[in-house]
């Protein structure tokens, strides 16, 4: 079974100190949700909130059209029927592993027990595991274990607070899309609170950028990079600068690296200063083009450099290039700009 969410106009915190203030998002049935922001934010209140572990001082949180939050009245966490995996995985280091798959089926006989925990160990890709303790499995390992025994009873929903920031970086966006293809499979819906955009784009159908309590923006990965709504969210998705430049018409505005055309439209009129959000990703490295810029600063990605160049008026960009156009610091090089999506913030 798995159920739509619905939190609405949630206002939260802890004693006198508020945390969230007029928090809105739904999700349907089968859908990954992410709350991505950084620390002190408020993503992981959200997940506390829909888990019933606090209550709510304005709005409502509703799982499947049935209101378990509200000023009114508060289910209580163990009837909400939600699993969660936490960010230290919380297994029981003298239980073996098919017995902490087992430990949220109490009730359940036996013999179906141990049924759904041979199910749930060949969904997550352990079930030569069963007999192994935890202390002997890797980080991965794991995270796995701890999956399968939050989907072992089969809730109507599944919260994941930071369930990979102990792991390096290549191993959290690999967990990341693992998990993703086994909550598709069994067709959960789900919410993961993380801080790393990386794990939210390998994962998340939609995601809610936090900060200060609020939702700054809701949308798909592709959305929130490429129409960031506001400098937070284009500052805390991907990288970038910001240059000053003049608008010439609404799809238009003119900077020191010429005229950028774009397909999102500009809210301010023909000659207003506005800035405009130029990516790594929009800076093209063309040794026939006629700007130049010089190397500042280099950093080697394997199959791309990200560099730091410097324009003749002294603002700085980031380019990607291919990792065979290897310049030297202080070196000039050409580029020019490729720029689908225009980005602009009016200036206050």
């Amino acid at each position: 079974m798995t159920s739509q969410i619905d939190v609405e106009n949630v206002t939260a915190g802890y004693e006198d100190l508020q945390v969230l203030n007029d928090v809105s998002f739904s999700l349907q049935p089968g859908q990954i949700g992410c709350m991505l922001g950084p620390s002190g934010c408020g993503k992981t209140t959200v997940l506390r909130a829909i888990a019933g572990f606090e209550p709510v001082w304005r709005g409502r949180i509703l799982i499947d059209r049935v209101e378990v939050s509200s000023t009114r009245s508060c289910v209580v966490p163990e009837k909400r029927n939600i699993g969660m995996v936490f960010q230290d995985f919380a297994l029981f280091p003298h239980l073996r592993v098919e017995d902490n798959v087992r430990f949220g089926l109490k009730g359940m006989p036996r013999k179906l027990q141990h049924s759904r925990v041979q199910e749930v160990l060949a969904i997550v890709g352990m079930p030569a595991f069963a007999k192994a303790y935890p202390h002997q499995l890797s980080g991965g390992q794991q995270q796995r274990i701890a999956l399968a025994r939050a989907l072992a009873p089969q809730p109507d929903v599944l919260l994941l607070d930071e369930p990979f920031s102990n792991m390096d970086a290549e191993m959290r966006e690999q967990l990341a899309r693992e998990v993703r293809s086994i909550l598709k499979q069994e067709n959960n819906t789900a919410i993961l609170v993380t801080h790393d955009q990386n794990e939210a784009f390998a994962m998340a159908d939609r995601i809610c950028v936090m900060h200060e309590g609020r939702i700054q923006q809701q949308g798909s990965g592709y959305d929130l990079y490429h129409k960031p709504a506001n400098r937070f969210v284009a500052d805390f998705i991907g990288q970038g600068v910001i240059l000053p430049a003049t608008v010439e018409d609404r799809n238009t505005v003119r900077t020191d690296l010429g005229l950028i055309v774009g397909d999102n439209p500009v809210a301010d009129g023909p000659g207003a200063m506005v800035d405009v959000l130029i990516r790594p990703d929009d800076v093209v490295h063309d040794d026939d083009a006629g700007d130049t810029a010089i190397v500042v600063e280099k950093a080697f990605r394997g199959a791309d450099f990200l560099y730091h160049l410097r324009l003749d008026s002294g603002i700085e960009v980031m380019c990607l290039a291919p990792s065979h156009h290897n310049h030297k610091i202080n070196e000039r090089i050409g580029i020019r700009l490729n720029v689908d999506h225009l980005v602009t913030f009016s200036r206050n």
